[in-house]
Order: structure tokens, then sequence, then C-alpha cells
């Protein structure tokens, strides 16, 4: 090897040396804010007994370990996870799985409950929160705070959007993805120049602004914001103040700052420069959906790559088992997701996710639908296109999902059809074999 091409070697080596050295600066100096107090009313039964960033998902994991892990994996180890709608559920599940932080190093998970800080009201939207933590935020003096919704399933590495951030001298960045027009309806849409810096920011638009280029797409936000910490306090405070407004960052706090500030897209796409995986999973249809899409040879959302884990709090379970191998009478899956503990005793099994601890008896097919924990399902069922919530008991015999007559009559059947079982609606007691549903 020559020595120039040896110099060229070392100097983009120290080149690598220095921004990793930067961004590991950096997101020592951010906090991140988690907003997962959301009521996900969307979701009906699934959120009756639980927030929605505690609902599972994937077979063996909870929505909120998505953005957790991602800032984990990010190098973000200052986090606080703000709560209020019936968080029991959220709060046992952060202690049990992310309580591993050393706070004598300055990492932590920390809880934050609403705890009516600056008044008697709850939070009033998604703004509101911070402001009636400013303490807390204040306390922990950061440079940066990267706010993010606790209740999206993704993976993504928070670093290079605060590098952006940084390296823009943006007062707030936004993160964006390409979606189709029409469906932009349901996030903000922002306008963009040719070096990605917000013109215009619409919340929920009924007639979505195309992309110059791309007369079929829009600019969606992902809910994901990065702010200098003296820019957000300045507008968090000037917003408490202002009695007219809904206290909340897409519809107030973004739109109103970006005329006298440089508020800057960020534009979240994969290695090979495609729109990455990103879901909001806010209603029945799109939770099953996005669970079913697990069940592909080669899924978008890869829950296998181990050099991006997804942590989550694991219960002791012996490994899954497939029992009886007669005509008829054969435990199997088939691309399907099987957590352990499960027992499939004879049963068929296919394109489903099935939680852990759930059994399923002999001569029961389970077909195109999402099993959470805890389940039994009898003898001789038929289910299909159907979520099951935690604990619910299913009797032999039973028929789901091939009948919509004669669901609706018990349970909860979504717009494309989609049938919601939880143990209630069975007329069983919430508490089912002595676990609480949640």
């Amino acid at each position: 090897m020559s020595i120039r091409k040896k110099r060229t070697l070392n100097l983009l080596d120290h080149y690598n040396y220095v921004d990793t050295k930067i961004a590991t600066e950096v997101t020592r100096r951010t906090l991140v804010l988690i907003l997962a107090g959301g009521e996900g009313s969307r979701l009906g039964e699934l959120t009756k007994w639980r927030a929605k960033p505690a609902v599972p998902f994937g077979g063996k994991y909870r929505m909120i370990d998505f953005p957790l892990s991602n800032c984990v994996n990010s190098g973000l180890r200052r986090i606080g996870v703000l709560t209020q709608y019936k968080a029991h559920s959220l709060i046992r599940h952060l202690q049990h799985a992310w309580s591993f932080m050393r706070a004598e190093i300055g990492e932590f998970v920390e809880i934050i409950p609403a705890q009516q800080r600056m008044s008697k009201e709850w939070y009033r939207g998604t703004a509101d929160a911070l402001y009636q933590n400013i303490d807390i935020i204040h306390r922990h003096s950061p440079d940066y705070l990267l706010v993010l919704g606790g209740d999206h399933i993704y993976t993504m590495d928070y670093s290079k959007m605060l590098m952006q951030h940084v390296q823009s001298k943006a007062d707030m960045t936004v993160a964006c993805i390409e979606v189709p027009r029409m469906e932009a309806r349901e996030f903000g849409v922002m306008s963009v120049d040719e070096n990605m810096r917000i013109s215009r920011f619409t919340e929920k638009p009924a007639n979505p602004e195309a992309i110059p280029d791309k007369p079929d797409q829009s600019l969606a936000s992902m809910g994901i914001y990065v702010f200098t910490t003296g820019f957000l306090y300045d507008k968090l405070i000037e917003d408490a103040k202002d009695e007219n407004s809904d206290h909340d960052f897409g519809k107030n706090i973004i739109p109103r700052a970006i005329p006298n500030s440089r508020a800057m897209a960020y534009t979240y796409r994969d290695d090979q420069g495609k729109m990455a995986y990103w879901r909001d999973i806010g209603t029945v249809d799109a939770y099953w959906k996005a669970n079913m899409e697990l069940c592909s040879i080669e899924p978008e959302l890869n829950l296998y790559n181990q050099s991006w884990p997804i942590w989550t709090y694991q219960v002791q379970l012996p490994p899954a088992k497939f029992v009886f191998d007669d005509e008829g009478r054969r435990g199997e899956a088939i691309d399907s997701l099987v957590s352990g503990g499960c027992i499939i005793a004879g049963a068929h099994v296919k394109r489903s996710v099935i939680f852990f601890a759930t059994r399923i008896e002999t001569c029961s097919m389970v077909k195109d639908s999402v099993v959470l924990p805890g389940v039994y399902i009898g003898r001789n069922c038929r289910i299909n296109r159907a979520i099951i919530d935690k604990g619910t008991h299913i009797p032999d015999n039973t028929i789901i999902g091939e009948n919509p007559d004669e669901d609706i009559k018990r349970f909860q059947i979504s717009e494309q059809g989609i049938v919601l079982v939880t143990p209630e609606m069975m007329g069983q007691n919430i508490m089912y074999d002595g676990t609480l549903i949640g």
C-alpha cells in the first residue's frame, strides 16, 4: 500500500472518530421525553384496562419497548416517560423491563406520572405535558430535548437526527416520512424548501400539500421532535399563557414557531435511501395488520436484527411446544410467530402471532389472528381474522370470524371485519387464572 493511500485511510479514520465522538457528546447532552399518556380510544377494548403504549405487540413486546430500545441503541440513556391514562400496567412493565440503567453514571428511565404541578388539570395536550414538567427538564439541564411518542412501531437511530439538528443549527427538527397524499390527512403535513427547511406545517389537513416533485406524496410528521432547550422553554411558556391554545405540538407550537425560527425536517430513510418502516397503529385494523406483517418471510420490521435488539421484560417460560402428529390432529404453526410457554396441542396455526403462555387444544384452527398472552383456546375451535385479548378463555367448539351476524352479538368488529374478543365479552371476570389484564 502506498504512503499516500495510508495517509488517506488514516485521515478517514480520524474523521470517523471525530464524528463518533461528537455524536456521543451530543447524545450525552440530550434528554429524551416519551409521551406515553395517550388514551388510545380508537383501539377499543384493547385500551379499556391499559394505556396505549402498554398494548402488547409482536408476540412478546409492548409498544413502549420500541422507542425505548431505539433510545438505548442510539446511545441515549437519559429518558423520562410521561404517563397519565390508566398507567398501572405501563408503569409495572417499565419497572420490570427498564430498571437496568445505572443512575450513578447518569443513566435512567424515569417514570414521570401526571402530578398537576402547574394547576389542578391533567395534561391538556402534548406541549402542556412538557410544560407541566418544566422543572424536571431544568433539573437535568440538557442542551437538547428529544420528544417521542410512546405508541409507534419502528426502529430508528435518533443520533443521526440529533446530528443533523446540531449541524444545521436548528431551533427545532421534525422527523418525517413520505406517505400517499390522501393518507396524510391523519398526520401533520409539512412543506420544505430545497434545504429541508420547513416553511409550513398543518395538522391533519383536509387537502394535504404534495411534495413538489411527487404529486401523489406528502411529507408527514412522525411525532418525533428535537428542540434546542432554550428555544423550547420560551415556546412552552408562551403557549401556556394562550387560553385559546390546544397546547399541542402539531396544532400550536410548531406552526406558530416556523416563521420566526429555524425549523428543519429530517426525512427518515433506511440504509438504502428508501422510506423506512414506521407504523402508527392507532386503530384495531392497523394493529392487526402490523402484527400480521411480521408473519411475512422477510417483514419490513426485522425483529431478528442482532445489531439493533428490541428489549423487553421476559417472563421465565419454557420453550414453545408442538405435540401430536396424527392426521387431523397435528400440532403445527405455519408462517407464524409463536412465543415461549405456548403449547400447540394437535392444533393448526397459520399466519398468526401467538403471544407467550398460550395453549391451543386439539383439533382447533387459528388463522390470520393475533392471540395475546395467557389465552386458552379449547378443542374444536375455529378462529379467523381475530384479536384475542390477554387472559381470554375460549370454550370448546367456539367459532369466531366466520359469521359476522353472530360475532357482532358478542364481540367488537372493526371496519375491516377484524373481530376483537376480550374476557369480559366471553362473560369472564377481568381476572383470569390469577392474571390481571394489562
